[in-house]
């Protein structure tokens, strides 16, 4: 059980950190979305950056306290989940690549 727990916790950390690698990627090549073609880019590339980016605004509405507490951990969970999900994702794609 102990194993299945470290095993969640990376995939958790590993989806997490491909998600702020991701975003930051996206926003040192490309700035912000203008045009048609960026927007759709964003969009592709928000499905692996949403976790780091949805935390992140999170945070800062939390410090600004326009959101309440109880939004503020219901998203922590979603970006939990989601980064999860990207995390078992990843470490499955390494498995099967024999990284």
């Amino acid at each position: 059980m102990v194993h299945d727990l470290l095993v969640a916790a990376y995939a958790i950390a590993v989806g997490f950190t491909a998600s702020g690698i991701a975003a930051n990627l996206y926003l040192l090549a490309f700035g912000k979305a203008e045009g048609a073609l960026k927007r759709t880019s964003h969009l592709l590339v928000m499905v692996v950056a949403g976790p780091n980016v949805i935390l992140g605004k999170a945070a800062i509405a939390k410090r600004q306290r326009n959101c309440s507490t109880v939004l503020f951990w219901l998203l922590t969970l979603l970006t939990g989940y989601w980064s999860f999900v990207l995390g078992l994702f990843l470490l499955d794609l390494a498995v099967t690549m024999k990284w």
